[in-house]
């Protein structure tokens, strides 16, 4: 059916850039006429019948971007969602890519993963009386879609079974690519969304994600692609298309995280005690095997360990970084007088953590802290075991607590502490120490590297993989706890200590959600106008700075590709040398996410008790005031208010 007269003048009387509603209209007729989208048809008529314009508008007005985590969103229908469509033209996009990449290798590999996750309208945006080609559709399906995309353009695949009932977390894929030596990968996975979402990581054959211009490239071959092709699953198989990845890698991962031990295992009459949970994902089968490989005696989350992509038993949504996450696994370690709590993201590549307080309780250990906490245990021990020189590197973003920049320099190793949000960058400067040996003004090789940490529970200890691991970071973090216990201290202990030794820090992730492309505009605005008329206060406290990484002529130099401009597109106000707040809209969800750290020098010698406790307070307030204060400044650029966002 073309578009009625109703349906075109309402969606052009929505207050967005005129390109982008005639691009809405041009996919939505496409996807109303054209063969390949008929199973669609159905829910798109009923949104129409619904009048629901915003949403039509939202999910037709482009093909579903690169962030900084791949392709990621909403289940749907339409361009702008996570469907076979979607995915399909992805796929033959990085077909073309590949071959684009590699014109005279014969044999074109991409090794393949996916999560639990399974659609079923939570949001309740479609009609259940109607047919929808996207319920129950699940990441193994998409991956198995995939799979017979890249067949048809000739190139081949590692995956599982279909009849596998394992899954391959996110850390282990970007390991098996480089193991396998494929020249790409493809996760299917949204991570941490909520469970009505779904995406597609894609990767390169250094086991990373694309970083600009290479995504941009890809992207656009994407944006080129008219008609996609598949091959049957059955004809793939038979024709060696598809092939089915043995133990091999799984072990050599799980023997690689292993490897990475510290400290003397745990003995069996240890009565030290980690409570686990892979919050329904597939942490069971990477960081716990790893756990409990090591000797530790693992407690699990009994109702949340099974693989289930609605995530039944969560609070909220099954994200490391929202504490009430982790409320039934607190209860397990209460019950059983536990001395460290871990979970995992449902694609295991996030850290959660908790620890025991001092006054029976349990305290959430926030994404900053593990990086801290991670990056500074390490050091020690290596310096400990003599391991540990003035060519060691640590990484981090921008917007990574600057207590790592305290510790790096503490042990007087090299440091990297303003990268761009997104593990592929860390996979950048890896690939580039091993190509060129150097990295801005780093040099090495990547045996030198140490760790690098994201503050959104992100942690990588090993050069051997190219992503953030949650397989390694929780052998970490246990042995950290392991090794206060037999030292007759406490982790809360450690942790307090560690703010007296670097300086107190506190930090605030505020978000503000503008969902949909009108909210998408409202962001540009948004950033623009701070850009143009950057605070001159913020809580009180005079910006004494401020830096554009979008600004071609800092440190990044020119923009490489419009990906590229959306990594940059953030704004860094430093007010003194104790405070910072960063602007920037999320890679992977309909927000703007505002980055606060405020902190204090060093306890001073001679301190009391008193005055440092006050010292910290003092922090405590000022946190909640600056981010209170640029929260509303920002709002106020787009003409609203807190309130509104609440109404």
């Amino acid at each position: 059916m073309p578009l009625s007269a109703l349906v075109q003048e309402s969606i052009l009387s929505l207050e967005v850039p005129e390109d982008i509603k005639k691009q809405a209209l041009h996919n939505l007729e496409l996807w109303l006429t054209h063969e390949e989208f008929k199973e669609y048809r159905p829910q798109i008529e009923y949104l129409i019948s619904e009048k629901k314009w915003a949403g039509l508008l939202d999910r037709f007005s482009q093909i579903l971007p690169f962030g900084t985590g791949g392709r990621r969103g909403p289940v749907g229908v339409g361009p702008n969602r996570m469907n076979l469509w979607t995915l399909g033209a992805s796929v033959q996009g990085h077909c073309e890519y590949l071959k684009l990449q590699f014109p005279d290798l014969k044999k074109i590999h991409v090794a393949l993963a996916y999560d639990v996750r399974c659609f079923m309208d939570k949001r309740k945006q479609y009609n259940p009386n109607l047919p929808n080609p996207n319920l129950n559709l699940s990441s193994k399906e998409l991956a198995a879609y995939a799979a017979r995309v890249y067949a048809a353009n000739g190139i081949y695949t590692y995956t599982l079974p279909l009849s596998s009932n394992h899954y391959i977390a996110t850390p282990e894929l970007s390991f098996s690519i480089r193991l396998l030596k494929a020249q790409g990968g493809l996760n299917i996975s949204a991570s941490h969304n909520p469970p009505d979402d779904n995406g597609g990581k894609f990767y390169d054959e250094r086991g990373g994600q694309p970083v600009p211009p290479n995504d941009q490239i890809m992207a656009d071959f994407v944006d080129l692609v008219q008609d996609i092709h598949t091959m049957p699953w059955e004809e793939a198989v038979k024709k060696n298309f598809i092939e089915f990845i043995s133990e091999e890698p799984h072990k050599e991962y799980i023997s690689l995280c292993c490897a990475q031990r510290l400290i003397p295992a745990p003995k069996e009459d240890e009565p030290f005690k980690v409570v686990f949970s892979p919050l329904h994902g597939v942490g069971s089968m990477t960081s716990m095997e790893i756990l409990q490989k090591e000797g530790f005696n693992v407690i699990p989350v009994p109702e949340q360990m099974s693989p289930d992509g609605q995530f039944p038993n969560v609070t909220k949504t099954p994200n490391p970084e929202i504490p009430e996450c982790l409320d039934r696994a607190e209860v397990v370690a209460k019950a059983h007088n536990a001395h460290l709590l871990l979970a995992t993201d449902p694609d295991a590549d996030r850290l959660g953590a908790m620890i025991p307080d001092d006054q029976g309780g349990w305290r959430y250990v926030n994404g900053n802290e593990i990086a801290a906490i991670s990056t500074c245990f390490k050091l020690e021990m290596m310096a400990q075991n003599k391991k540990l020189n003035s060519k060691a590197i640590v990484v981090k973003t921008e917007v990574t607590t600057g207590m790592i920049s305290r510790i790096a320099k503490h042990f007087k190793v090299q440091l990297l502490d303003d990268l761009l949000v997104g593990f592929k960058y860390v996979s950048e400067v890896l690939w580039q120490l091993e190509s060129t040996g150097k990295y801005s003004h780093v040099t090495g090789a990547p045996s030198d590297f140490v760790i690098a940490s994201e503050e959104s529970h992100g942690i990588l200890t090993t050069d051997k993989i190219r992503d953030k691991d949650a397989g390694a970071a929780a052998l970490l973090f246990a042995e950290w706890a392991l090794y206060l216990f037999r030292n007759k201290t406490t982790t809360l202990k450690y942790l307090n200590q560690l703010f007296e030794r670097f300086g107190y820090y506190r930090n605030v992730g505020l978000p503000i959600a503008l969902p949909g492309v009108e909210g998408k505009a409202l962001m540009t605005t948004m950033l623009n106008n701070l850009r143009n008329n950057p605070p001159k206060t913020i809580g009180g406290m005079e910006v004494t700075s401020v830096t554009d990484f979008l600004d071609t002529n800092g440190k990044l130099g020119p923009i490489k590709s419009k990906t590229d401009a959306a990594s940059r597109n953030v704004l860094v106000y430093r007010c003194g040398e104790f405070a910072k707040i960063a602007l920037r809209p999320s890679g992977t969800e309909p927000k703007a996410k505002i980055y606060l750290e405020v902190c204090t020098a060093p306890r001073a010698s001679g301190m009391s008790d008193e005055q440092w406790q006050a010292e910290c307070m003092k922090v405590n307030e000022l946190v909640k005031k600056a981010g209170a204060d640029f929260f509303a400044q920002a709002l106020k650029t787009i003409g609203m208010t807190p309130a509104d966002l609440k109404s």
